[in-house]
């Protein structure tokens, strides 16, 4: 492609998206480039402070149980306090706790703190993903998803080669970092990012005042449709989260080292940096049904191909099958999750969607420890390659009724319906292997939902 070329590319991937989303794209790349205590905080307790590798994988769980508690409180708060005082709360209160986290030295302290910070720093995706559909119209959702999306893997990559250098000289000096780029985002919201939450329908309409026009976490349950591509999200991500969970388990027993690990995983993270932009614009007005019906194809029977892996160079080609899944999931399903929330819900529909990577984060290294215990990692691949297809049908089934329309994209004239209608930190858990051989698992929950 001629720099012309390149330059036009450019130019339309970025162009015609407001300001104030720029702002929360800002807001996003700092807070990953911030990232510290997800990636890092099993090796501080295992390295730095001599834990034990059980106790770090309990304060993990901690931190990523903290998550799920409070996406479906945050998704209210969006609601009914707003988007913007809802962000401004979580990133102050993240910033105070992860702090505060670094300073701990009793092992209750540091788990109930890391608990706190769990609860913190995923209160703030349901905001974000609400906001970013109110302020981008139906027909650039996917592209502006996609560019959040490929801002957080940017400051993921950048930050786990940083913070790994801060790490070897202090890891206090981590959490302090991590700290002030998270009250950095928020004094970016505070000044830059107005209220977006769609005006209430007036009482005289039928609805009741603050009634957020009859949403309720009840709706969203009810919501058949909605929650069957909730639990489609979760054995995605159940899939996903093996790149980072039993991946390294797999490469391990076949007598791989850490490097080898980081070697093959690093494919991941350069191909979405690459790629991203470039494929999302030739997805962008396919239809989704199809998108995820592929992508779901392909992350199950990339990671089912990791059966055959036997050195790093098959194991670095496993992972660009289900990267490419990645790419195309990432930006269309969170697309329709905004399509089939309505407007005055979309932060309960948020957190609903929030929960199901962030309790499918919790469960994966239960799941990968269990199977690979019992049966061996080919039946981990095998299962996984069975997921990705049970979710392919599951989304055949579930979208047959829903109008044809670009990615994303709300049909003209249709309205989502309320009773029938998903790229952490952090609700991701820290398998121990990966902690014992030294790697950094990424956190996915944020990288969808961030």
């Amino acid at each position: 492609m001629s720099v012309a070329g390149l330059r036009r590319a450019v130019h339309e991937s970025v162009s015609g998206l407001p300001r104030e989303f720029w702002w929360l794209w800002v807001s996003t790349l700092v807070n990953r480039l911030g990232a510290f205590v997800a990636t890092f905080m099993a090796l501080y307790l295992t390295l730095d402070r001599g834990y034990s590798a059980s106790y770090a994988g309990l304060v993990a769980a901690l931190h990523g149980l903290g998550g799920v508690v409070s996406s479906l409180g945050a998704g209210v708060m969006t609601d009914r306090l707003g988007r913007r005082p809802t962000m401004l709360i979580a990133q102050t209160s993240t910033a105070v706790s992860v702090a505060v986290l670094g300073f701990m030295e009793h092992p209750f302290a540091i788990a109930g703190v890391a608990f706190l910070v769990g609860m913190a720093s995923n209160a703030s995706r349901p905001a974000v993903q609400a906001m970013m559909a109110d302020i981008v119209r139906p027909e650039d959702r996917v592209r502006a998803f996609s560019l959040n999306y490929w801002a957080i893997n940017l400051g993921f990559a950048v930050s786990s080669a940083g913070a790994g250098f801060i790490a070897e000289y202090s890891y206090l000096a981590g959490f302090v970092g991590e700290a002030a780029m998270t009250l950095f985002c928020a004094v970016v919201v505070f000044l830059k990012v107005p209220e977006s939450r769609p005006e209430r329908a007036p009482a005289s309409s039928g609805a009741k005042p603050g009634s957020d026009d009859g949403v309720r976490l009840g709706t969203v349950l009810r919501d058949g449709r909605f929650m069957g591509v909730v639990g489609l999200s979760f054995l995605v991500s159940l899939i996903f989260q093996q790149g980072y969970v039993g991946l390294p388990v797999a490469m391990g027993t076949d007598g791989l080292s850490s490097s080898d690990f980081g070697t093959a995983i690093a494919v991941n993270g350069v191909l979405i940096v690459a790629l991203q932009i470039p494929v999302t614009r030739f997805i962008e007005h396919r239809d989704p049904r199809r998108l995820l019906i592929i992508s779901s194809l392909l992350a199950g029977y990339g990671f089912g191909l990791t059966a055959f892996a036997g050195s790093v160079a098959v194991y670095a080609l496993t992972v660009c099958v289900w990267t490419l899944a990645e790419i195309v999931n990432a930006p269309i399903q969170t697309g329709l999750v905004v399509q089939l929330s309505p407007a005055q819900g979309r932060g309960r529909y948020q957190g609903m969607y929030t929960m199901s990577w962030s309790v499918a984060a919790l469960i994966a290294p239960l799941m990968s420890g269990i199977v690979i215990d019992r049966y061996g990692a080919a039946w981990l691949w095998g299962t996984c390659a069975v997921l990705g297809t049970v979710a392919a049908l599951g989304y055949w089934l579930l979208m047959r009724n829903l109008p044809q329309s670009g990615a994303g994209e709300v049909p003209t004239g249709a309205t989502a319906p309320v009773p029938t209608p998903v790229p952490v930190a952090e609700a991701a858990v820290l398998p121990v292997p990966v902690v014992a051989a030294g790697g950094a698992a990424k956190d996915l929950a944020a990288e969808q939902t961030a």
